[in-house]
């Protein structure tokens, strides 16, 4: 369980995220954990990716805890694990926001990339000072908009 999450990211289940047994398919949770680091990224000054490094995911998994329905309204919470040298791990907690429920837990693994020479890199400076910034806010049991968690 996220106690102190970095981000926090709401979204309502949609009915195209359901499958035929009227619940969210498997395969969406990953994408909620997308819109999750994409607004994340977006909040930190980048576009479509980290500030200041192109970033490929090497790893993802989901741990499925109940299911969810159209029209839920869900929390995807983001805590940042793992920092090292090229490499960084996301933590999601999906949570159904009318009773706190937890649906699924997910986890990223990424790698910092040259896209250009196709190569991975080092986390570089900026990118590690963003992420090394919201990796120590947690300590400070905030989140980053500031509020106290």
């Amino acid at each position: 369980m996220i106690d102190m999450p970095l981000f926090r990211h709401r979204l309502t289940v949609r009915f195209r995220d359901c499958d035929l047994m009227g619940h969210v398919n498997h395969a969406v949770y990953f994408t909620y954990m997308e819109q999750c680091r994409f607004a994340l990224w977006r909040q930190l000054g980048g576009g479509t990716g980290l500030p200041g490094a192109g970033t490929i995911i090497v790893h993802a998994e989901c741990d499925y805890r109940a299911p969810a329905f159209v029209h839920d309204e869900l929390e995807v919470r983001l805590t940042i694990s793992e920092l090292g040298r090229s490499s960084f791990t996301f933590n999601y907690e999906i949570v159904n926001i009318q009773d706190e429920r937890r649906v699924a837990d997910g986890k990223t693994v990424n790698v910092t990339y040259d896209y250009d020479a196709g190569a991975v890199i080092p986390i570089p400076d900026e990118t590690r000072r963003l992420l090394e910034f919201g990796r120590d806010r947690l300590g400070r049991q905030e989140g980053l908009d500031g509020q106290e968690r």
